[in-house]
């Protein structure tokens, strides 16, 4: 198995690698626990991060822990984790893309085989619909409505590109973005999977765990009330940070973003929030609210776990509740549910009466 499929498990040679080794994913399942945690890991972090993580240092974990992730993702069957799912392999991918394309020859070892432009658009088939021009290149108008059609922006319209000759100029970067789209189509390709009973038996505890997260991350369409007092206090923390004019770190500044857009409010809330701190920047602060909400990024970013926020040491002053759940998002949700209504006072319209 070579570091080049670890890399892209969703390339045809991976698939045929494992298929050559014959590999039993079911004996894997049982046998190999690293396999089934870096699995888990893929799906976990989809839904945490909008990634699938970080590679394994074992070529042979790394590879089959992504057959096994598209079975968990099969056996839960849930729309919303297919696509956050598909759009997170397709983002870790897009970004190695990035690295591979833009290393200089001498950073780039000798001894592993590299990944190139020509060789992915051949993989997805569109190397005929795509040519190199002197500006960058031209892609057939039909590969490129097909692979923008999911795109966000007015950029990616047809109407405002410079169609010509039935073929639409893009950048580099615009290319990859596209070549991102094949990849999660390819890796959505199929799903869910027919999966045997035993597998799913093997997988019962994991397949409740990934419900579980998804319970906790449906908490973000139903939670519209912002009342400080009841947040958890790991997002206390952050903000009264943020409002001192605290530098954070980019995960920290990240959590209570994700938390703040997570509970209903909306950027210029959080704005308004966060103007208090002495190293305020405005448009730099709307364009990182915008982004995490999936208004200028294909991502929208959900806020991290509690086990991440450990991890990252953002997991400070932990009450009793906190050793009941898992997520942020949870606690804030069992506060709610606790408090009288009566009594809740939402920020917001604390502000409209000032």
């Amino acid at each position: 198995m070579k570091q080049l499929h670890a890399r892209y498990p969703f390339l045809q040679g991976a698939r045929a690698a494992v298929e050559s080794a014959n590999v039993d994913l079911g004996r894997v399942i049982e046998r190999e626990d690293e396999v089934v945690a870096r699995a888990v890991g893929r799906v976990e972090s989809a839904l945490d991060s909008g990634t699938v993580g970080d590679q394994h240092r074992r070529t042979r974990i790394e590879l089959l822990s992504y057959p096994i992730a598209r079975v968990l993702v099969s056996l839960v069957d849930e729309h919303v984790l297919t696509r956050k799912y598909a759009r997170a392999e397709a983002r870790t991918a897009h970004d190695q893309f990035q690295a591979d394309f833009t290393a200089t020859t001498a950073l780039k070892s000798q001894s592993r085989e590299q990944l190139t432009l020509e060789s992915l658009l051949s993989e997805f088939e569109i190397a005929e619909s795509v040519r190199e021009t002197p500006d960058g290149y031209a892609v057939a108008v039909g590969t490129y409505l097909e692979l923008a059609a999911d795109e966000r922006g007015d950029e990616w319209r047809l109407v405002n590109r410079n169609l010509h000759d039935s073929e639409v100029p893009v950048t580099k970067a615009e290319l990859l973005v596209l070549i991102r789209q094949a990849t999660r189509q390819r890796v959505e390709e199929g799903l869910p999977l027919s999966v045997p009973e035993t597998i799913g038996e093997s997988l019962e505890s994991e397949c409740e765990h990934v419900r579980e997260l998804l319970a906790e991350l449906d908490l973000t369409q139903d939670i519209d009330t912002v009342v400080p007092e009841l947040f958890p206090p790991c997002m206390t923390y952050l903000l009264d940070q943020v409002q001192k004019g605290e530098h954070l770190p980019h995960h920290s500044r990240f959590a209570i973003a994700t938390f703040l857009t997570s509970i209903g409010m909306t950027t210029d809330e959080i704005v308004e929030l966060f103007q208090v701190n002495p190293g305020f920047g405005e448009e730099a602060t709307r364009y990182q609210v915008d982004h995490i909400r999936g208004k200028t990024s294909p991502t929208e970013y959900s806020p991290p776990s509690c086990s991440t926020m450990q991890s990252y040491g953002d997991c400070v002053n932990m009450d009793d509740l906190c050793e009941t759940i898992s997520h942020p998002l949870g606690y804030y949700d069992a506060k709610l549910d606790d408090a009288d209504e009566e009594e809740l006072s939402d920020w917001r319209e604390q502000s409209a009466d000032s």
